[in-house]
């Protein structure tokens, strides 16, 4: 351990958290890709597609971090003797978390077209060559996994992409669409994601309540079915059938046992499921409401068969309605919009073509081209609308006014 090149294995430490840095970030960009697949970018579609199997890209991301491990300990062992085995550990940690996952992924997120370009463009070859070991290991986690097999709760869906097509019309254009049957066709171009109700606005049953609580909950909701979950929604437990349980609320002898066996156990639903597979797969569950969740099994939100079918008959209506809570039209030809919107919803409802491949949501839009929350009245330019932001709070935007250029306000 005396002669312990010091200096090279410091830069092959180096390298190892740069490669494993590499792998980390175009693992996260084609997730994040593949959220914004059914967007209206063509582009996105196909930015999506590894030029390589995934199976080799996650076989040398670990190969890299245990390298890493193994040398930072053998540097510390040098260092500190009989200290150096937990020291190397926890160093060895601290780097890859901060530079080879969070750092990375944060950067991925943030370029995600750049970091699949460089990645399939650099790693094309060498991981091709490297995919048979990933597939043999792949192989045997397969056969360990083969007992704990079950039905799945959904149908499978594939990691790529969509085929592409020929001649996609653009936002405005209708020639391919059969006609009479305008939303069908969209539906694959639609995610649950896009018509989710987020979890900050679900009315759910939190068992931490008091059962009077519960009972006073239920007497004035106007929901059917109800998530059930302990403290927060992430906690979901079950999705309560209201009309189960109707006839205790009256006199108040509702329990939280007779509450549960009223229950049934919650249907998760992948974010980026397109809906026309979705409406499949209610179909087939008999389920009527699912648990909307991301890549990290954090609930975003819930999604029920009839916001699909409301997606659907709203294709079919000729004149988009104006009734829209979250928008309060002025006499000048603006809207004051609450940030809560959905921008497909405001999209529809004015006839206006608000970037929709990204937030979901007016305040996530403004964040976003912002970068910021800003905490006083801030004017920005989105393609061709005006917004002013009027009100913010719980860290979010709540009060926007918003006007297209095309329609520039009247004085008063």
């Amino acid at each position: 351990m005396d002669n312990l090149p010091l200096e090279p294995m410091l830069a092959v430490i180096a390298l190892l958290v740069l490669w494993a840095a590499l792998f980390t970030a175009i693992e996260a960009a084609q997730q994040h890709l593949l959220a914004l697949r059914p967007g209206t970018r063509q582009g996105d579609k196909a930015a999506a597609r590894l030029s390589f199997p995934r199976n080799s890209l996650i076989l040398c991301n670990s190969l890299c971090r245990a390298a890493v491990v193994i040398l930072c300990t053998l540097l510390a062992i040098y260092a500190w003797a009989q200290n150096g085995p937990w020291l190397g550990w926890l160093i060895s940690c601290a780097i890859l978390l901060i530079l080879a996952d969070y750092l990375p992924r944060a950067l991925a997120v943030r370029y995600p077209q750049a970091v699949m370009g460089f990645g399939n463009t650099l790693l094309g070859v060498p991981l091709k060559i490297l995919y048979p070991l990933a597939w043999l290991l792949n192989g045997i986690s397969l056969l360990l996994l083969r007992p704990f097999a079950r039905k799945a709760n959904v149908v499978k869906q594939s990691d790529e992409p969509l085929p592409d097509h020929d001649d996609e019309p653009g936002p405005d254009t209708d020639e391919d669409r059969t006609p009479g049957m305008p939303g069908i066709h969209a539906l694959d171009n639609i995610t649950v994601n896009d018509i989710l109700v987020p979890r900050s606005e679900v009315d759910g049953i939190n068992l931490d309540d008091s059962i009077e609580e519960i009972i006073e909950q239920l007497r004035t909701s106007e929901r059917t079915r109800l998530p059930v979950f302990y403290s927060d929604i992430n906690q979901v437990q079950a999705v309560l059938n209201t009309r189960q349980i109707q006839h205790l609320l009256p006199d108040a002898s509702l329990t939280k046992e007779a509450l549960l066996a009223a229950c049934h156990e919650p249907y998760f639903v992948p974010e980026s499921t397109p809906l026309q597979l979705q409406l499949l797969n209610f179909h087939k569950q008999q389920r009527r409401l699912g648990m909307v969740v991301d890549e990290y099994g954090e609930v975003l939100g819930i999604v029920t068969l009839e916001d699909i079918l409301e997606e659907i008959v709203g294709e079919f209506e000729s004149e988009q309605s104006a009734d829209n809570p979250h928008i309060e039209a002025q006499t000048d030809g603006r809207y004051i919009i609450d940030g809560a919107a959905s921008i497909r919803e405001l999209n529809k409802s004015l006839n206006w073509h608000l970037p929709s491949d990204g937030p979901k949501t007016l305040n996530g839009l403004v964040t976003e081209a912002l970068e910021t929350i800003p905490d006083c009245a801030v004017c920005l330019k989105i393609g061709r609308y005006r917004l002013e932001i009027l009100e913010t709070e719980d860290n979010r935007v709540s009060k926007v006014l918003i006007w297209h250029t095309s329609r520039m306000p009247v004085a008063a």
